[in-house]
């Protein structure tokens, strides 16, 4: 299994017009393509007021109602937040302009920590397809539209907040990953930040696991919901581990697991897959690291938490029925403890990339040789 104890330590040395669709979803049939390039022929598509639906008339296949199709589009305020409508009240956290900032920063933390990579799937020079699951602002899949012309790379989410202006192999859908995936022969599945907001992570990697061609490659960028520190400069009643130690409370409320990063090698292996591998990163909270390129980081990361702290006192507090003023107050301590610099933490982040068995026939979930007992190779330690 990946340990993070083990993890390299913080203080070591040409754009597309496009027009919005809806069409036969890539996972359950009926998504909506919320930007990017158009494909295929528009007169195959339905209009449905003021949309387009890839279901032929009288398929016996459609969204439901017009009004299903619209609440796509539709969002609730809470809190001072925007929440995106689709299967409303089910994620606790915003998606409006703050979060969309705050998911684009941490972007360019992961390449600081990556030194640019934006995957570590061996995929070679040229995949053909890339699935890009919970893409948000879709800022992942246009830097590997760009860095791999000659693929398709295609983001999904929940919410259609991803920009119009794409390169021409790519595009977005809106559609729910918890959902059956209709497609087929990907040759990577790339995840971030999603598994710790995943209902059911088993069946979405299974259902991952389908849709990869054999040989094609997963990989799952996952930040682990809780604050450590290894020094002891961190007391017990830290007021952002207790921030962070509610939010687990409230996430699990929702059906979610802030701490299920570090149990993916299982969860992979249960799935088919074999070849897993994983590279822990320990994340620094602030400007405290030695190493130049971990203050930078640490920077990116403890802004990012600040930012993320009034989330954490809308839909999650709430539904730990902690009231408006005590969640105020809650906020205000762990960002003033933020400021302190003397204080060592770190998150945990597990970088898991894993392979389904080229010579795999067998659609039958479960039965690949990553369940009989194939060995975990864990990848050398990368300095962070």
């Amino acid at each position: 299994m990946c340990d993070c104890s083990e993890a390299a330590q913080p203080d070591s040395p040409g754009a597309a017009a496009a027009t919005t669709h809806v069409y036969a979803g890539i996972l359950n049939g009926s998504a909506i393509e919320a930007a990017g390039s158009q494909e295929g022929d528009p007169d195959e598509f339905e209009r449905v007021d003021g949309y387009e639906t890839g279901y032929e008339s009288g398929s016996g296949e459609s969204l439901g109602s017009t009004s299903a199709t619209s609440s796509i589009y539709a969002h609730t305020f809470e809190h001072g937040r925007r929440y995106h409508h689709f299967k409303n009240g089910r994620y606790p956290l915003p998606d409006d302009d703050e979060e969309q900032k705050r998911e684009d920063m941490k972007h360019a933390m992961m390449l600081e920590l990556t030194d640019g990579k934006l995957f570590h799937a061996p995929v070679g020079d040229n995949p053909q397809q890339i699935l890009d699951i919970g893409t948000g602002t879709g800022i992942w899949a246009i830097d590997v539209g760009d860095r791999y012309p000659g693929a398709h790379v295609r983001g999904i989410d929940q919410t259609p907040i991803q920009p119009i202006w794409v390169p021409p192999n790519v595009d977005f859908l809106v559609d729910d990953c918890n959902n059956d995936w209709l497609a087929r022969n990907i040759d990577l599945a790339h995840f971030r930040f999603m598994t710790i907001v995943l209902q059911d992570v088993p069946n979405v990697l299974g259902n991952c696991f389908e849709s990869l061609k054999p040989g094609g490659w997963v990989e799952l960028q996952e930040l682990q919901g809780e604050i450590l520190c290894d020094d002891e400069t961190m007391l017990d009643d830290d007021p952002l581990k207790y921030v962070y130690e509610l939010g687990a409370k409230a996430f699990k409320l929702f059906g979610m697991d802030v701490l299920i990063p570090q149990q993916l090698e299982a969860i992979l292996r249960a799935a088919g897959f074999v070849n897993i591998q994983c590279i822990p990163k320990k994340v620094p909270i602030g400007v405290w690291a030695q190493d130049k390129t971990l203050r930078l980081v640490g920077l990116y990361q403890k802004t990012a938490i600040s930012e993320f702290l009034s989330a954490m006192a809308g839909r999650p507090f709430e539904a730990l029925g902690i009231d408006a003023t005590a969640r105020q107050a809650i906020v205000a301590l762990a960002r003033r403890s933020l400021e302190d610099t003397t204080i060592h933490r770190y998150m945990p982040y597990y970088f898991w990339y894993a392979q389904k068995p080229e010579n795999f026939s067998n659609s039958t979930r479960g039965s690949a040789p990553g369940n009989t007992g194939a060995s975990l190779a864990v990848s050398p330690l990368a300095d962070a």
